[in-house]
C-alpha cells in the first residue's frame, strides 16, 4: 500500500479547505495588502479544517521603518 500517496491526497485536501475558509472570510477580496492580512490568510490556509471547530488564527506583525 502506498501511505505516502495517501498523505499527499490529505495534505492536498486539508489546504484546499483552508482556502475554501479564507475565501469564506474574504481574505482574497481585501484591497489591504500589508504583512499581517497576508500572514492571516497564510495561517488560515495551514490551519485547514480547524477552522469550521473554532480556530481563528490572526497574525500581527510590525515592519520597522526606515530611519529618516
Amino acid at each position: 500500500m502506498r501511505y505516502g500517496g495517501v498523505g499527499a491526497v490529505i495534505v492536498v485536501v486539508w489546504l484546499l479547505i483552508g482556502l475554501l475558509a479564507a475565501g469564506q472570510r474574504g481574505y482574497f477580496s481585501s484591497s489591504q495588502d500589508n504583512c499581517a492580512q497576508a500572514g492571516t490568510t497564510i495561517v488560515t490556509i495551514i490551519a485547514g479544517p480547524l477552522n469550521y471547530v473554532g480556530v481563528n488564527p490572526k497574525v500581527n506583525c510590525q515592519i520597522p521603518q526606515p530611519s529618516k
